[in-house]
């Protein structure tokens, strides 16, 4: 093969929030026939690309991928941009965050819900959580694998059934494959060594979580737990298939998705020791991620695009926080290194 036209590139990336918007970004470009290798580090926001680019100007390539992503909220750029870290936007993030976290102790002081607690995490909490996971870097991911099978299928003028496909096959490999890893806990018996680590993972995973959505402090991203490169990439090629059970294929292959508030979810099912409780988990967090996954699949709805972002993923942000700073404590009440702080 001649080489001898092909240039590499290096460009600039704002937008990435995750593991998985790597993921997203890799997988877009390299399905470009002029493309032959991308590179991604997601902690210098940068792209390495190869191909042969016929004589077209960085600047111009620069703009093309750009208008390619734009629907996924990436914009590309020769010139590093300096990243405005919109502090004035915690003005209101803050007094958002602690109404709602007001609510739910208001809410676990009459008992219809707890906030994440290490040693029984109410249902009602898993489906917060996974609201929250549907509107933050999640999204990226999953909504990325949404829209591209969306396209495969909308050549053909079948809209409706696929997603009706997808959002079954979703919700039913969450339950069955929560519950597998729920009956996997139960063939060992966790002592109070192993609970206390699992919580304190959760609990730090959560708190990563939390910090990356911020997004002013961009060094804790390279913390944030990912899957194996080279599964999710396979994982993401499925939603290209077009076949008429492909739809719910993507469904379930969506739980093994490099998306940490799934990965935190997983974690904590493996300690309920229980079929039906690891599948109900699962379940219910896969059904807060509903709503608004149903939205990206009848429309262009993204939360990134919105003026109000980063309010919103600050909120967000201070929320999940919180709960991994009570998870941790609680963490650490159950082992008796603490009093009980938030007994009621």
């Amino acid at each position: 093969m001649n080489n001898t036209n092909q240039k590499t590139y290096t460009f600039h990336v704002h937008g990435m929030h995750c593991r998985a918007c790597s993921m997203v970004i890799e997988q877009e470009l390299s399905d470009l026939s002029y493309v032959e290798q991308v590179y991604v580090d997601q902690n210098k926001n940068m792209v390495t690309v190869t191909g042969d680019f016929e004589g077209v100007p960085q600047e111009e390539l620069a703009k093309d991928f750009s208008v390619l992503l734009a629907s996924k909220g990436y914009t590309f750029s020769v010139e590093k941009k300096e990243v405005v870290k919109n502090w004035s936007e915690f003005n209101i993030a803050v007094p958002i965050a602690l109404g709602v976290v007001l609510l739910f102790i208001i809410l676990q002081k009459i008992g219809i819900v707890n906030l994440v607690d290490a040693e029984n995490m109410n249902y009602g909490t898993a489906f917060a959580i996974g609201i929250i996971a549907s509107l933050s870097s999640c999204a990226a991911v999953v909504g990325g694998l949404l829209l591209s099978m969306s396209a495969t299928f909308a050549k053909e003028g079948n809209r409706i059934k696929p997603q009706l496909l997808f959002h079954g096959g979703r919700l039913v490999s969450f339950f069955i494959l929560g519950g597998v890893i729920g009956a996997l806990g139960s063939a060992f018996t966790l002592s109070t060594t192993v609970s206390f680590a699992l919580s304190v993972i959760i609990g730090v995973v959560m708190f990563i979580l939390g910090v990356n959505l911020l997004d002013v402090f961009h060094f804790t991203k390279r913390f944030q737990p990912a899957m194996p490169k080279f599964i999710s990439k396979h994982v993401f090629g499925v939603s290209k298939w077009n076949h008429a059970v492909t739809p719910f294929l993507v469904g379930i292959v969506t739980f093994f998705l490099p998306c940490g508030f799934t990965q935190s979810m997983q974690i904590y099912t493996l300690s309920t020791g229980s079929f039906l409780s690891g599948g109900l988990t699962m379940l219910i967090f896969a059904l807060g991620t509903l709503p608004v996954l149903s939205l990206i699949s009848f429309s262009s709805f993204s939360i990134k695009n919105n003026s109000k972002s980063g309010i919103f993923f600050k909120t967000a942000g201070l929320i999940v926080i919180t709960f991994a700073l009570y998870n941790l404590v609680s963490s650490l009440v159950v082992v008796g290194v603490l009093p009980p702080i938030f007994s009621i």
